[in-house]
């Protein structure tokens, strides 16, 4: 899992640069959606068009900055974005710090190391949209929007965001654990967690191929290289030239903040090359590997690894769906001043 500095605290190995794509993000009303997917009754594509004009604008210059200075930017959102929409739904609720009357969501055990990148982004945007249209747009919708200009920016695909969604007034840490995917699921308990949300088998295996981007702690696939059983150390599914120069770099188990990308050929764009290495052995973390290993799995990784056009368009499409879970529109909840704290501070 990623750090939560804004900047390479730490020594990655088997990495290229990063690859900073820029291109021209076009407006969310210029594109038909990719997605069959009916609209959800309160939100819109042009939802701030009167409100507050300068949105989509202020949101795309924005982030642009960011990633060019800061090249873990876009995984770092994209990591944010998931793990607010699975807790709560896509209500900005991981945004929230704690307080000495609540211990909220950023501070439970699998939120500890999600990237600081993605919260200064959020609150950079935050900041110009308070000084232009005050007490307007939510936070929940700036992340969602966010998240997709940076996707398009290092090469992945657009998709239409639906805007209108409220922020969260409930963030508890206690609501995270079970709500969010663990590297050491297996593949059955994997595809149950995204069944019992509402993504199929293929959606799931589309939104895997978010680790094309991004990067991992060590100790999220330490055992995998030390410790797979008693008498096969190392997970086999492995390529072994990439386990051992992953063992050189997590040899040392007190070191928590080393790292490695998760996709070692293109870190930093988005392609279908995660994809790509899964066949070659080159998946990270174990859930990776059994994305190829399962029959049920399987077809879709093969699909998308041979056509990055048709992952692009189910990402899309998944990511879309994703964006939708759990919002609250109308008296639901609010529109924050600052992402970071309720409007009523002691809520």
């Amino acid at each position: 899992m990623a750090s939560s500095s804004n900047y390479f605290p730490f020594p990655i190995i088997l990495l290229l640069p990063f690859l900073i794509i820029t291109i021209n993000i076009p407006e969310s009303s210029s594109l038909p959606t990719p997605s069959s997917q009916a609209p959800t009754p309160n939100l819109s594509l042009d939802y701030y068009k009167t409100s507050c004009p300068d949105f989509v604008k202020i949101v795309r210059e924005t982030v642009t900055s960011k990633q060019i200075n800061n090249p873990t930017t876009a995984a770092a959102t994209l990591r944010l974005f998931f793990h607010d929409c699975m807790v709560e739904g896509c209500d900005a609720s991981v945004l929230v710090s704690s307080n000495s009357f609540n211990k909220a969501e950023r501070d439970a055990h699998d939120n500890i190391a999600l990237p600081g990148d993605g919260f200064d982004m959020i609150i950079r945007i935050k900041t110009a949209l308070e000084l232009t249209c005050p007490k307007t747009v939510s936070c929940a919708d700036i992340i969602s929007q966010a998240t997709r200009d940076l996707v398009t920016m290092v090469g992945g695909p657009f998709y239409n965001v639906l805007l209108g969604r409220r922020d969260g007034l409930v963030s508890n840490s206690s609501r995270v654990d079970g709500n969010l995917p663990r590297t050491n699921m297996t593949m059955d308990n994997l595809i149950s967690f995204f069944e019992t949300r509402g993504f199929s088998i293929q959606e799931m295996v589309a939104l895997s191929g978010a680790h094309t981007i991004g990067f991992s702690h060590c100790v999220e696939f330490r055992d995998r290289l030390f410790n797979y059983s008693p008498n096969t150390p190392t997970d086999p599914a492995i390529n072994p030239k990439f386990a051992e120069a992953l063992k050189k770099i997590c040899a040392n188990q007190e070191d928590t903040a080393m790292s490695a990308f998760n996709d070692v050929f293109t870190p930093g764009k988005f392609d279908n090359m995660y994809f790509q290495n899964l066949e070659k052995g080159l998946g990270l973390l174990a859930t990776d590997s059994a994305m190829f290993m399962d029959k049920r799995t399987k077809p879709f990784v093969q699909l998308y690894a041979a056509n990055q056009t048709q992952f692009f368009l189910d990402f899309g499409r998944a990511m879309e769906k994703l964006s939708v879970v759990g919002v609250k529109t109308g008296n639901e909840g609010e529109v924050r001043s600052r992402c970071d704290h309720f409007n009523n501070v002691s809520a």
